[in-house]
């Protein structure tokens, strides 16, 4: 049966993720690259945790090195209206982190999926029939989604899902929000997560804020519709509410209703404000 490790975080992010992922039997199968997608949506994080924090890339980064050392790690992400990816990296301590990586001779590095090469891919999808996407994307490789608990006007929520929205290259990607859910059903087709993680240390209220509510958790999984589902219910919605959410369950991304496993949803539900549009 399908799983997600719901984990209740007490202060060791690294000993929060590899609890997680020992629930759910671990990596599987790693494969080289490892390409790590951080949600980095703005450079402007008013709250704090709107953007994936580095302490939690760099505590996956090592749990994948303690598996295999030799394995390259690639941290990707894109330009947007919001940002620069490249700058992104820099503020938020990104480069950093490969800087310290690269000294003690492990290969991580930066990838700005909205340079070259970019390659066009048919897809034939619910929006797409061609995609414009990184060359990285398109290889073999295990691909881990690094979200944010968030809720979202356009989607209802933002998790491991949404996060996939920032493989787009186009820097003008406000021009997909009318028909975003087609469009992030689309990407996790075409990029299917190997691994999900869901900070859920401090949930956000919109993509980025003002309001925030403690909840003291980390998701993990292999699915990212169970992984999702599991957050809507935390935040006291119905996985019905997302209509991604819903349209990427009927082409086998996971399960509205997983087995979850360690804590309860009952026990770690925080209840959410449902999203409403920017004034």
């Amino acid at each position: 049966m399908d799983s997600v490790a719901l984990v209740k975080h007490t202060g060791d992010v690294n000993a929060s993720l590899e609890e997680g992922i020992g629930l759910i039997g671990g990596f599987g199968e790693l494969l080289s690259p490892v390409i790590v997608k951080p949600n980095i949506c703005t450079n402007s994080d008013n709250t704090g945790y709107s953007v994936t924090r580095v302490e939690v890339v760099e505590s996956l980064i090592q749990l994948v090195l303690h598996e295999d050392e030799r394995i390259s790690i690639r941290i990707v992400e894109s330009d947007s209206e919001s940002k620069f990816a490249m700058d992104a990296f820099d503020q938020f301590g990104y480069n950093d982190l490969c800087d310290n990586m690269q000294s003690e001779g492990h290969d991580v590095s930066l990838v700005n999926l909205s340079s070259p090469p970019l390659v066009e891919v048919e897809l034939n999808g619910q929006y797409f029939e061609k995609l414009e996407i990184h060359e990285i994307l398109t290889k073999p490789c295990y691909f881990v989604t690094i979200a944010a608990a968030k809720t979202h006007y356009l989607t209802f929520i933002t998790g491991a899902l949404k996060n996939q929205f920032g493989l787009l290259p186009k820097k003008g990607q406000s021009s997909y929000h009318r028909d975003i859910d087609d469009v992030i059903v689309d990407l996790n087709r075409f990029v299917k997560p190997d691994l999900c993680i869901v900070d859920g240390r401090v949930g956000v209220e919109g993509w980025n804020g003002p309001r925030t509510r403690p909840l003291n958790l980390f998701l993990i999984g292999r699915n990212p519709v169970s992984v999702d589902a599991t957050l809507t219910r935390i935040m006291g919605f119905k996985p019905q509410m997302a209509r991604h959410l819903m349209e990427c369950g009927k082409i086998g991304l996971g399960t509205l209703n997983p087995e979850v496993l360690g804590e309860s949803i009952e026990s770690m539900a925080v209840g959410f404000d449902s999203p409403s549009k920017p004034s």
